[in-house]
């Protein structure tokens, strides 16, 4: 089993979400084989390679699933957040949030598209079809949503922490368009902008930089506290939105883009024994791309 490192493990191993119940075992961008099913499984055989994502479970009958919208459901379970999740050699998954991913490519490079992958997608599809798109943290969701717009005819603006050459560099090979810190600005106004790191400074740094009608779309579970800014920031129709979790239907049409786009994820796999320092790693900015646990 592989599971991918997102900044979400660093907010559960931290206790920056609410009730998180200890001891739990972080990871929700799991690649893994099959070893046992239940006796009500069909969709699932012994042997099939399959991906766990951050929603683990969902009721089916509350307002908001019954309406499509799984991803808002009052009674989920989070997959590394509140059941254990893939920083182990095996985990239990519900088989309705076990994607069959087939046997092409490799665990490592698929492991990060499970949450970087798929909350990149959909935070990209909320950007709308916006041809200037910004991409404030460029990590391991933005090198990959980098990809997907680029391959959608996008124009992409890459926003690092100051002196972040190397993450700068990235940017530039895989397409973008312009590269820089964040406290800079680009010649040309952006349609919309993404935000990935959970640094509420960058808001209003994010609506700044998008023009008149333009959105600005803030893509973590959770982030530091956004400090006060002058309103005509957000006037002339700027909006200001959020992403919540994933739907089953984001993972399919993701994985269905993927091959399509040909994404290719920077992933640089560690042994499951150095978590904790990859982890730290993680926390410093030392990670280039996107980290993954191998067995």
């Amino acid at each position: 089993m592989h599971a991918g490192f997102c900044r979400t493990d660093l907010h559960v191993v931290d206790a920056e979400l609410p009730g998180i119940k200890y001891p739990v075992v972080p990871g929700h961008e799991i690649v893994g084989r099959v070893d046992q099913v239940g006796s009500n499984v069909t969709t699932h055989r012994v042997g099939d390679r399959v991906g766990i994502p951050w929603l683990g479970y969902t009721c089916g009958v509350c307002r908001f699933c019954k309406e499509g919208m799984e991803n808002l459901c009052d009674s989920p379970l989070f997959t590394g957040y509140t059941r254990d999740g893939g920083f182990a050699t095996h985990t239990i998954a519900d088989a309705r949030y076990a994607f069959l991913l087939g046997e092409d490519g490799d665990d490592v490079s698929i492991a990060p598209l499970l949450c970087a992958g798929l909350i990149g997608w959909r935070s990209l599809v909320m950007a709308g079809n916006a041809k200037q798109l910004g991409i404030f943290g460029f990590g391991a969701a933005g090198h990959i949503v980098a990809q997907v717009a680029r391959w959608q005819s996008r124009s992409v603006y890459a926003f690092t922490r100051s002196g972040d050459i190397a993450a700068q560099e990235l940017a530039l090979r895989l397409g973008a368009m312009w590269a820089g810190a964040s406290d800079q600005l680009p010649d040309t106004p952006l349609d919309a902008a993404i935000i990935y790191a959970p640094a509420g400074e960058l808001v209003p740094a994010a609506l700044r930089a998008v023009r008149k009608g333009g959105k600005v779309v803030c893509a973590g579970i959770h982030m530091s506290d956004i400090p006060s800014f002058p309103y005509n920031l957000l006037w002339e129709e700027r909006q200001l939105l959020s992403v919540a979790n994933l739907t089953r239907q984001d993972g399919l049409d993701f994985l269905e883009i993927v091959p399509q786009a040909g994404i290719r994820v920077q992933a640089t796999a560690f042994p499951l024994i150095e978590a904790n320092e990859v982890l730290q790693k993680l926390r410093t900015g030392q990670i280039l791309g996107a980290a993954v646990l191998k067995p």
